[in-house]
């Protein structure tokens, strides 16, 4: 029990009244009030308008100052002031916020504030109200539209003195568009945003079956679409909530592989979860790092811009799988988050938690409830002024008398009597008259007032019509409803990934709830491969099973270029790229772009070039690829000059990404460089067609350092154009191919000609020799500028990597070719 002292009144003798009173029962009144308050001015949205007390008032004094979306901006502290000086008598700062978050276009779907200035971003509030400026948005036009028409109820303002809509009349079903978010006392809601044309089309499919089913409604909201985009994970939450107004939803990040750098890929997001602002992403991105529970990540970047939109790049590391990566920033960051649902929401004064069915009609009865009162004023209106016209139309037809019944009465009320009584006119026609001006005394007037009373008489008839027939009533809502569809909808912006689907990145990797998610192997495993180098100087890999398969289906053959160069080789192993300057470069085979497994041969088009992998001196050309496995086979190099040379290349030095493997004259380099075994083939054709091949036995291997020997004997001026090596065992299939013409021309700047043929039809010489003619020279041709020996069959490409049509086999080895149909630059 506790006692309340009167209070002493001045010039009295002090009282000392008690009265008593129960503790128990004065907190239970006080704290019901204080929650009643809460509950119904502050924390939870109508479910008619979707709107809270404090968002209400703010678009309700936008459109009273007359701030629709064609006038300029002003002061946001304006309208703060007036919100808080008139209607909601509580901080500044709540205002300004509740104002901030209408405008911000990933907190709304729909922003019903047009900002203008700082209003912050998912990380950093917003500018001080005094440095933005706001105005209507084109959205809120709708929501206040018909105010003035009796459409909604208004009610006292705090202190009496002003009057405040009760609801909006809301041509936007807002709270499921832009959703809602609040905390009251013992109770809270929290909605996802949705997408306006989905709901204009379930509402209406509801108005025009008020008894539709869950199933039938979600045809049209299949689930939220939240104003980041994104991914939403697992629809059984969602439905669960659309049938009970409570349950959970995952959603995930946007996110895609790229290479950020020739050497290194990246995951690239582009779309963040609802709420989820980039700057929390790397940090929790860093902490894992830094604790070791992420792995193979090694720089986050954040690039987003106005320009591109978000942008945050996560560079992984050499070695690590990229998708396995990205499924375990699911896991570990905010790049996956979970959004509960919980629609609670005002009904009558009530709080209630309503399911999706619900949620719809309580708006459209709603928009059936504003149709019609503003078709019931508008019918007043339009009968009050019918009948002001037909009194204007009698006065006219007899207006003479009339300007003599005024004249002759003693006042304005004597005037107005005799007006009703002469011309059988009611008092609010006989007022109207006597305040006429004469300018509307014409004939002209006369045909205004009888054309404006049929347009009256017409829309009278339809407004009752509609008031008369419940089925029009609900007619005019659906169009409008379609209006509001067709002049604020933008198409879905989120995803939606059924919990059975089976995409890597999606709900296949979604462990079931109370099971703990298996664990993920990140680092790329060492399987075969293939290393593929172009034609024109692209590198690349082939992915799993493409490495056991036949060299053809590797990338012999595909839409895109030619290859020059294949090797076997072990995804986490280094490879050797030769180049005509005769150095070698080491390279590791996983840092080059795996192509994607196809059911024919991948194209080349997916690789890298050779510059982006290592540096090349002006002029230097890549020639081939070659393993470093300390059991390969020796490694061939044949030079401009004719030299020959073996080298193990399994010998390479453990240290160091490039060294010579040839040591050069001034003036020479590398044509051409292959793996070759003791019962292979050395092959060299020269610019005067003479074709050499002998035993790759007859060249001793030599150290990298040393020179090489003579491997066939030029003609003065003569050069080599290719060296290369036929396999054993497969040189009945191996093919020559000769492009024939003017000495000095590049190779895929002019025409000529072009022959190929049997490669077993040339008998072998010895080391050092001449060699055998493969190609007779036409008229105008003086030299090979092109020329190519291996295992056919044989693809010409040109600069672009376009295919060229090589002719069919000719059985002459001596005889001359068939003219090009276009430049060849290179064959493979």
């Amino acid at each position: 029990m506790a006692r309340k002292k009167a209070a002493p009144v001045a010039d009295e003798p002090y009282d000392e009244t008690i009265v008593d009173i129960d503790v128990a029962s004065e907190m239970e009144t006080s704290f019901l009030e204080y929650a009643y308050s809460v509950i119904y001015s502050r924390a939870l949205p109508d479910a008619r308008d979707g709107l809270k007390p404090v968002h209400r008032r703010i678009l309700y004094m936008m459109a009273d100052m007359g701030l629709r979306p064609d006038r300029p901006y002003v002061k946001s502290s304006r309208v703060v002031g007036e919100v808080m000086g008139k209607l909601h008598p509580h901080g500044d700062g709540a205002i300004y916020d509740a104002l901030v978050r209408l405008a911000q276009d990933f907190s709304m779907r729909l922003p019903l504030v047009d900002g203008h200035g700082n209003f912050g971003s998912l990380d950093d509030g917003p500018a001080a109200p005094r440095y933005t400026e706001a105005r209507s948005a084109t959205a809120a036009t709708a929501m206040t539209r018909g105010l003035d028409e009796d459409v909604v109820d208004f009610v006292p303002n705090y202190d009496n003195k002003l009057t405040q809509p009760e609801v909006l009349p809301a041509a936007i079903p807002n709270l499921l568009v832009n959703g809602a978010s609040g905390i009251a006392v013992g109770m809270a809601t929290n909605m996802p945003p949705h997408n306006l044309v989905e709901v204009i089309s379930a509402a209406q499919h509801l108005l025009a079956n008020p008894e539709a089913s869950l199933d039938d409604i979600m045809r049209y909201i299949p689930g939220p679409d939240l104003p980041t985009g994104g991914k939403i994970v697992g629809l059984d939450g969602v439905r669960d909530a659309y049938r009970t107004g409570r349950g959970s939803f995952r959603t995930r990040a946007t996110a895609r592989i790229e290479n950020v750098t020739a050497r290194r890929k990246g995951i690239v997001v582009t779309e963040l979860p609802y709420t989820v602002g980039p700057e929390k992403v790397i940090e929790k991105v860093a902490d894992g790092v830094k604790n070791k529970k992420i792995q193979g990540v090694t720089n986050v970047q954040d690039l987003t811009d106005r320009t591109h939109g978000m942008r945050l790049v996560i560079e992984v590391k050499t070695g690590f799988d990229p998708d396995a990566v990205l499924e375990q920033l699911y896991r570990t960051t905010p790049l996956e988050d979970s959004f509960g649902i919980n629609n609670v929401a005002l009904v009558d004064g009530q709080p209630r938690t309503l399911g999706l069915v619900d949620l719809l009609r309580v708006w459209v009865d709603h928009r059936v409830d504003v149709v019609r009162r503003r078709s019931t004023f508008r019918l007043g209106k339009r009968r009050d002024r019918l009948h002001l016209v037909e009194g204007l139309l009698v006065a006219i037809l007899d207006i003479d008398e009339v300007i003599q019944v005024i004249r002759s009465s003693d006042d304005a009320g004597a005037a107005r009597e005799r007006l009703q009584s002469v011309f059988d006119l009611s008092e609010p026609q006989a007022s109207y008259i006597l305040d006429l001006q004469l300018r509307r005394l014409t004939k002209f007037s006369r045909i205004e007032l009888e054309s404006e009373k049929s347009e009256l008489e017409a829309e009278i008839a339809e407004l009752e019509a509609i008031l008369a027939d419940e089925a029009r009533l609900h007619g005019v809502v659906s169009d409008e409803m379609a209006e509001v569809a067709a002049t604020y909808g933008t198409p879905r912006r989120t995803v939606l990934l059924d919990s059975a689907g089976g995409t890597a990145s999606s709900a296949a990797s979604v462990p079931a709830r109370g099971k703990k998610a298996p664990a993920l192997d990140l680092e790329i495993k060492d399987s075969p491969t293939r290393v593929l180098l172009s034609a024109t100087g692209l590198l690349a890999r082939t992915s799993g099973e493409g490495a056991d398969a036949p060299v053809e289906r590797a990338g012999r053959r595909h839409s895109h270029d030619a290859l020059r160069g294949d090797v076997a080789a072990m995804t986490r192993a280094d490879v050797g790229l030769i180049t005509s300057a005769g150095r070698l470069h080491r390279l590791a085979v996983m840092e080059l772009p795996a192509l994607p497994a196809t059911d024919g041969p991948p194209s080349l088009s997916g690789g890298v070039p050779v510059s982006e992998m290592v540096s090349l001196e002006p002029g230097e050309q890549a020639l081939a690829v070659v393993s470093l496995a300390e059991d390969a086979p020796t490694v061939a190099l044949g030079t401009r000059q004719g030299v020959v040379k073996r080298v193990a290349a399994g010998d390479a030095p453990k240290n160091g990404d490039v060294w010579d493997v040839i040591g050069l004259k001034d003036g020479d380099a590398v044509v051409g460089a292959a793996t070759a075994a003791e019962d292979d083939e050395l092959v060299f054709l020269a610019s005067d067609a003479s074709l050499l091949h002998f035993d790759a036995s007859l060249v001793r291997p030599q150290g990298r350092a040393a020179a090489g020997m003579a491997g066939i004997r030029l003609g003065a001026g003569q050069r080599v154009v290719f060296f290369g090596v036929a396999r054993a065992g497969t040189r009945d299939l191996h093919t020559v191919v000769t492009v024939a013409g003017t000495g000095g021309a590049l190779p895929g700047t002019g025409g000529g000609s072009v022959k190929v043929t049997p490669y077993e039809l040339y008998p072998g010489k010895g080391r050092g020799t001449g060699g055998v003619r493969a190609h007779r020279f036409l008229k105008g041709e003086d030299e090979l500028v092109l020329a190519w020996v291996g295992e056919g069959p044989a693809r010409a490409v040109g600069s672009g990597g376009q295919p060229v049509e090589l002719p069919e086999s000719n059985t002459r080895r001596d005889g001359s070719g068939t003219p090009l149909p276009g430049p060849v630059a290179a064959i493979g």
